[in-house]
């Protein structure tokens, strides 16, 4: 289905998967993420595999996958929106019950799977957020899983540290509206201690691509 409407992020934001695409018309302001293995275009540049762009009134060309999220910024009051997603989804520990989530103001919609991706929205509430330093992705025991995060609403970082110690950080990224960070796995999906951490409440996605002969994760609550 080369145009396929995902309604995970409804109804807060509304999320196209393309495939096989070329001309893709979008009208008004969209958060555009290239999940192809090769460059898309943008007018006369050109958005690498794994990196996302915000673009207005434009045409997309050579996509061979890609995620596009309309009304990022269609939303008056941030804070009226975050009330909003922080009573409509559940919290990250009850859904994935992992030790570092808990009593963490940090909220997930419905997960769902396009093929080998899934894509989930987080709102993190909470300045600091604290959501733990990580390496390991405990739901996903088959090396090679990747993944990326990209930034919504609000502003956040990506930390990458030495050590399970923030003291030991070597290298932040800065996450504004329709950024999303540099991948941080190695040649053979290893990742350094690394977390999300908040500037201002938030909300990102999450976006995981599990490698080939991974299932997908039984906490899933829905799946496309």
């Amino acid at each position: 289905m080369p145009v396929e409407t995902l309604d995970f992020a409804e109804p807060f934001f509304r999320v196209q998967h393309i495939t096989d695409e070329d001309g893709i018309s979008v009208e008004g302001r969209a958060i555009v993420l290239n999940l192809g293995g090769r460059d898309l275009s943008v007018e006369d540049q050109t958005v690498a595999p794994l990196s996302s762009v915000i673009v207005q009134a434009s045409i997309l060309n050579n996509v061979e996958r890609a995620v596009i999220i309309r009304d990022f910024d269609a939303h008056g009051d941030d804070d009226a929106l975050f009330a909003k997603a922080k009573a409509t989804w559940p919290s990250a520990f009850d859904i994935r019950q992992e030790e570092r989530l808990r009593g963490v103001s940090h909220y997930m919609s419905p997960k769902v799977f396009v093929g080998n991706v899934g894509l989930t929205m987080y709102h993190s509430g909470s300045v600091p957020l604290n959501v733990g330093l990580h390496k390991d992705h405990p739901f996903c025991p088959v090396p090679g899983f990747r993944e990326v995060h990209t930034q919504i609403v609000g502003f956040g970082k990506m930390q990458q540290c030495r050590e399970r110690d923030v003291e030991t950080l070597y290298l932040e990224e800065f996450m504004a509206p329709g950024t999303t960070h540099k991948p941080m796995y190695d040649t053979e999906g290893n990742y350094p201690w690394h977390q999300y951490e908040t500037i201002t409440p938030s909300i990102f996605m999450a976006v995981e691509i599990l490698p080939e002969g991974a299932l997908v994760p039984e906490m899933e609550v829905q799946n496309g």
